[in-house]
């Protein structure tokens, strides 16, 4: 007697429609993580800077890139010059004097180059030829402690201000979700908001860029946002 097969996992889709919208502190949701977002702001609006160091981690989703991204608008909004290395920057630039402060994304990426670089910006910054000391903000998924980093590095990483950010569950993005489709009118069944909270990314980033194009295309079309309409969505968009 044949066995009907088992069916194979479900698979997460890609979302690849559209920009998504600019990282800023005002679109970050802190639930669970507001000590470090009011500490960010408070660093960000005050012209008086503490040159004392940041360091956020969490696991993937959690919002770090977030906020190093929104902590890069506050001040580019001040008209204030900032250092920027994730991993997909390969070759860093020196050093630049005239930055106001460096920030460090997915520490835990880097390249021997990168550790090179991101100690030569630490120092630079920390003790700069001229001018007060600048601050240092960086990320990892994991504490200063266990970054496998070379080690001059990674103790200077650790020595300031630690904030450990947490992921929403999974009632509190369903929660976000809601509370985000209700504000633009928007209708979404239980059926739909399972679909998107298995089918597609899961931090909320995402959740909201594809929240944004559910709610364009169900207009354009003319149709409710049904688990059809976001199929369509991708086939056509």
């Amino acid at each position: 007697m044949s066995q009907t097969p088992a069916p194979s996992p479900m698979k997460q889709m890609a979302l690849d429609i559209g920009l998504a919208p600019v990282s800023t502190l005002n679109n970050f949701v802190a639930a669970g993580n507001e000590a470090a977002l009011e500490h960010l702001r408070l660093w960000a609006g005050n012209a008086l800077r503490s040159p004392v160091p940041t360091f956020i981690w969490g696991e993937g989703g959690s919002g770090k890139s977030h906020l190093l991204r929104g902590v890069r608008e506050a001040l580019r909004e001040q008209d204030s010059r900032v250092g920027w290395m994730d991993a997909s920057t390969l070759h860093p630039p020196e050093y630049d004097e005239h930055w106001d402060a460096v920030l460090l994304d997915d520490c835990h990426l880097y390249t021997a180059e990168q550790q090179a670089t991101a100690f030569n910006w630490f120092v630079n910054a920390q003790n700069p030829s001229h001018g007060p000391a600048r601050w240092v903000l960086a990320a990892a998924d994991r504490p200063p402690a266990d970054l496998r980093l070379r080690e001059d590095l990674r103790t200077r990483l650790g020595w300031g201000h630690v904030f450990q950010l947490h992921a929403l569950g999974e009632a509190e993005r369903r929660s976000v979700l809601r509370r985000a489709a209700d504000e633009r009118g928007v209708f979404l069944s239980d059926e739909v908001m399972d679909f998107m909270l298995t089918r597609f990314a899961r931090d909320l980033s995402s959740l909201m860029l594809l929240l944004e194009q559910l709610d364009g295309y169900a207009l354009r079309t003319q149709r409710a946002i049904t688990i059809p309409l976001i199929k369509s969505m991708l086939e056509n968009e």
